[in-house]
Formats: C-alpha cells, sequence, structure tokens
C-alpha cells in the first residue's frame, strides 16, 4: 500500500474476515491487533470476557464481576 492510499473501515473489515489474509499476520501481530483495538475501559465487561474465553475453548478460567 502507498503512502497516499488509504485504508478505509471496508478495507480493514473485508481484510478482518478474510481467513486467507488473517493467516499472513504473526502470533505477535494478532496479538497487538487483539490488545488495542478496543477504545477503553467502557468496552469490557464480565459477559464479553466470558463469551470470548468460551468462544476459544477456555473452561479453566471464569471472569467474575465485582461490584
Amino acid at each position: 500500500m502507498s503512502k497516499n492510499s488509504n485504508f478505509s473501515r471496508a478495507d480493514f473489515m473485508s481484510f478482518f474476515r478474510d481467513t486467507e489474509k488473517l493467516n499472513e499476520l504473526s502470533v505477535d501481530d494478532r496479538l497487538e491487533v487483539f490488545c488495542s483495538i478496543l477504545t477503553g475501559s467502557s468496552d469490557f465487561s464480565a459477559k464479553l470476557l466470558n463469551e470470548l474465553l468460551s468462544d476459544y475453548g477456555v473452561g479453566h478460567l471464569r471472569v467474575v464481576e465485582e461490584n
């Protein structure tokens, strides 16, 4: 991609949904995106984190919300 071209939201989502393209990313690349994609603390909830754990088959961890 040249310096003058734009990478639009549509471009990103197309890339993200393309398994072959995602497989071009290293584990470090994936971790960088995963750890920085959310905008802030309001994005996090016990429900979201537990769904994520479930989606990845992580059965030995559970997030508990504290009041």
